[in-house]
């Protein structure tokens, strides 16, 4: 599955990193006491990661820096669009739910995409981290990482916010819908 921005000759670098650092200066809730230079500096640094950040931008993404593990030192960027990333959505989870469906297959897998993109999806952890910043996906649900002992039961897991909460449901990995997509997060 290729994406809007393979080529990492196909996007501003500069026009990115600027971008980026508006969406920083315009949500300091979601970073608090980190500084841009800092994150600005490892941008420059890894053109790999500034290539998934320019996809994840392309597919309507918004990503945006939430944190800072302490442990690794990385900083944590997430899909903050308010509603799941319009080029990313009507996929099946993976690989093996694709395949099985017979008729109406979507273009891709939300697994391929993401990898293609080089991010990974978001965890339940991770959504309920990034709602606290919300809220998010109050029209549109997200593909979120799957437990194993879920997924081989044929089922996924996605996430939503109704009723003033988060909600975490199943449904068969093999379903799409027209709204829903997945977020992504990569650490740098």
């Amino acid at each position: 599955m290729t994406t809007e921005s393979d080529d990492s000759d196909s996007f501003d670098h500069s026009a990115l990193i600027q971008l980026l650092k508006t969406r920083f200066e315009k949500h300091k809730n979601r970073h608090a006491g980190l500084d841009w230079a800092k994150v600005q500096a490892r941008l420059e640094a890894d053109p790999v990661k500034l290539k998934s950040l320019a996809q994840m931008e392309a597919t309507g993404g918004e990503p945006d820096v939430v944190g800072l593990d302490e442990q690794s030192g990385e900083f944590i960027f997430f899909d903050c669009a308010t509603e799941s990333p319009k080029g990313r959505r009507s996929l099946c989870f993976d690989r093996e739910a694709l395949d099985a469906r017979k008729e109406h297959k979507p273009v891709s897998s939300v697994i391929d995409m993401a990898a293609a993109m080089g991010i990974q999806l978001l965890t339940e952890d991770d959504y309920r981290y990034l709602q606290q910043f919300g809220p998010f996906d109050s029209k549109t649900s997200s593909w979120l990482a799957t437990p194993t002992e879920i997924r081989a039961l044929d089922g996924a897991i996605f996430g939503d916010y109704r009723y003033g909460r988060v909600f975490i449901y199943h449904n068969g990995a093999q379903s799409y819908y027209g709204v829903r997509g997945f977020r992504g997060s990569l650490r740098l």
